[in-house]
C-alpha cells in the first residue's frame, strides 16, 4: 500500500496527473468527496471528536509530512490528541482553500475503489473572543479507499509547509469582507504618478470559482467615459466640432415636433446639460421628451450618449465600437475590453452579477453596443484607460482642459466637466476626476487626481457596495477617506 501510493504522489507531484482527467466540480464524485474532507476535517480536528476520527480512518494509515516525518496510525492519532486537542483556549483549526480541490477517481475493473484528492490548508491559532489567527498554508494529497459504501483515509502527504505572507494576510481580509458583504469580486487598480503600477482580482468569480486577474467584469456607467474621450478624440481630429448642432445627422423620432432638438450639441452631451431623462422606459409613455431647455441645467442622462453615439455613427459611417478601438483602446493599450458579447467574449472569465442578498442575478448579454452602459472589460484594460486618461489622452493641451474645465454644477463642491463628474475641496490642492457605474448586480468607481496624478479603480460584481467601498476608501486609498466622508 505505501508503496502503491507513494507511486501516486510521485506521479502527481510530476505532473501525470494533469494529462488525465479530474473530476469537474460540479460531478457527483467531487461533491461527494469535497463533503467527505470538509466533514471529517471539521469534526477530527477542529471539534477534537477523536472517535469520529478513529472509525475513519484506516488501520494502516500512513501520514508523511515534510517536517514532522512519517507517522502510523497509533502516532498519528496520539499526536492529534497531544498537540492539536491538548488545549481548548490555543486551538489549532484548518480550513480548505476555497477552489484549491482536485479529485483523481480510481478505478479497478471499471469499478471505482477509491480517489487521490489534492488540495491545501490554511492554518489558524483560535483563542476565545479572539478572531482566528492565520498561522500557516501547506498542500495535501489524500489517499480515500471506498469501503462499504464509506470513504476511509488511507494515506496522507501534508507538504509544503509555510507562513503566510503579508500580502496574503491583506488579501485574506479581503475576501472576509467580501464574503460578509455578498459580494463575490472585487477589482482594484491603483494609480501612482501617472503609471499604472498594479491592478488585483480578489474573491470569486460565482462564489465558487476564484476569479483570476483577467476577470471580465460588466462595468455599466464607467462606459461613458470612453465613449466621451472617443467623442473628444474626433474633436481634435477636426472630424467633429464641440459645439456643433447634432440635429445634421440624427434626430430621435420622438422629438421631431421639438425643435429644441436643434440645440443639442457634444459638448451638452457630455456635460449631461441635453434636458433629457437618464432613460425614456423609465416613463410611463416610454418616449424620449425635454424635461427643461438644453444647456439650462444638469441632469444625468445615458439618453444623451446614445444619442450622441447615433449622430457620429451617422456622420462618419462607422460604429462605435471601431472608432473607440482606434482611437482609445489601440493607443492605451486595452486588449480585453468589448461593448457586448462578441466573439472574443470568454464567459469563463465573467463575474456574474449578484444582488444584496448574495443571490445570483441572471446574466444578461447585449449583442449591439450602448454608448451609456453594459462595457465589459478588466481591471487591467481599465486601469490602463485611466493611466491613458490621466497623461493627456493623446488630445491637444487645450482640449484636455476644456475636459476638466467645470461645465455645469451638480451639486456643492461638485460639478460635471466633459465625460467627467469633477469633485473639488480635497486637501493638498487636489480635485478629482470622477465617474462611477451601478446596474443590477455591478458596483464600479474609477477617481483620477490630475496634480498629483493618482488614481483607482474598483470593480464589484454584487450590490452590498458600501461596506466594501468604506474599507478600500478609508483604509486603503489616497484621499479615500476624504472621498467617503464627501459622498
Amino acid at each position: 500500500m505505501n508503496q502503491k501510493f507513494l507511486f501516486i504522489i510521485t506521479l502527481l507531484l510530476t505532473g501525470f496527473f494533469n494529462t488525465i482527467a479530474q473530476e469537474s466540480h460540479n460531478s457527483e464524485l467531487f461533491l461527494e468527496l469535497k463533503a467527505q474532507d470538509s466533514i471529517f476535517f471539521e469534526r477530527s480536528f477542529n471539534q477534537c471528536d477523536l472517535e469520529y476520527l478513529q472509525r475513519n480512518i484506516s488501520d494502516e494509515l500512513r501520514f508523511y509530512h515534510d517536517q514532522g516525518g512519517m507517522q502510523d496510525r497509533e502516532q498519528f492519532l496520539l499526536n492529534t490528541e497531544k498537540n492539536i486537542c491538548s488545549n481548548p483556549d490555543l486551538k489549532p483549526v484548518r480550513q480548505v482553500e476555497p477552489g484549491s480541490l482536485e479529485v483523481y477517481p480510481l478505478y479497478r475493473d471499471g469499478k471505482l475503489y477509491g480517489a487521490v484528492q489534492h488540495g491545501k490548508h490554511n492554518f489558524y491559532i483560535r483563542e476565545p473572543g479572539k478572531e482566528d489567527r492565520w498561522t500557516g498554508i501547506a498542500r495535501f494529497t489524500h489517499l480515500w479507499l471506498r469501503k462499504d459504501k464509506s470513504w476511509i483515509l488511507t494515506e496522507v502527504l501534508s507538504y509544503d509547509h509555510r507562513e503566510p505572507r503579508p500580502e496574503e494576510i491583506e488579501t485574506r481580509k479581503l475576501n472576509r469582507l467580501l464574503q460578509e458583504n455578498n459580494v463575490p469580486a472585487v477589482g482594484l487598480a491603483i494609480i501612482e504618478k501617472r503609471k499604472l503600477i498594479s491592478s488585483s482580482v480578489y474573491g470569486s468569480l460565482d462564489g465558487v470559482i476564484p476569479a483570476p486577474p483577467n476577470t471580465i467584469f460588466k462595468v455599466a456607467s464607467l462606459t461613458k467615459p470612453v465613449v466621451a474621450l472617443t467623442t473628444l478624440r474626433l474633436i481634435d481630429q477636426g472630424k467633429l466640432d464641440l459645439d456643433e448642432p447634432l440635429y445634421k445627422y440624427w434626430v430621435d423620432p420622438d422629438l421631431k415636433e421639438d425643435k429644441r432638438y436643434k440645440k443639442l450639441t457634444p459638448r451638452l452631451v457630455l456635460s449631461h446639460q441635453t434636458g433629457f431623462p437618464n432613460w425614456r422606459y423609465l416613463d410611463e409613455n416610454n418616449k424620449l421628451t425635454f424635461q427643461f431647455d438644453p444647456g439650462t441645467g444638469y441632469q444625468y442622462s445615458g439618453e444623451g450618449f446614445e444619442y450622441l453615439r447615433k449622430a457620429i455613427e451617422n456622420k462618419l459611417q462607422k460604429p462605435i465600437e471601431d472608432l473607440a478601438h482606434e482611437l482609445i483602446f489601440k493607443p492605451a493599450g486595452m486588449t480585453d475590453t468589448r461593448f457586448w458579447w462578441d466573439d472574443s467574449m470568454d464567459e469563463s472569465r465573467y463575474a456574474r452579477n449578484f444582488d444584496v442578498a448574495g443571490e445570483l442575478i441572471p446574466t444578461n448579454k447585449y449583442y449591439e453596443a450602448n454608448a451609456a452602459a453594459n462595457l465589459l472589460t478588466t481591471v487591467t484594460d481599465y486601469g490602463r484607460f485611466l493611466e491613458y486618461v490621466i497623461n493627456g489622452a493623446g488630445l491637444s493641451t487645450k482640449l484636455f482642459r476644456e475636459m476638466t474645465r467645470k461645465q455645469a454644477e451638480v451639486g456643492e463642491k461638485s460639478y460635471f466637466g466633459l465625460g467627467w463628474e469633477i469633485l473639488t475641496g480635497f486637501t493638498q490642492g487636489e480635485y478629482a476626476l470622477l465617474h462611477t457605474g451601478k446596474d443590477p448586480g455591478v458596483s464600479t468607481l474609477a477617481i483620477m487626481f490630475p496634480e498629483s496624478g493618482n488614481g483607482y479603480l474598483i470593480f464589484m460584481n454584487g450590490d452590498n457596495k458600501d461596506k466594501i467601498y468604506e474599507t478600500l476608501l478609508t483604509q486603503k486609498l489616497y484621499l479615500g477617506n476624504e472621498l467617503w466622508n464627501s459622498r
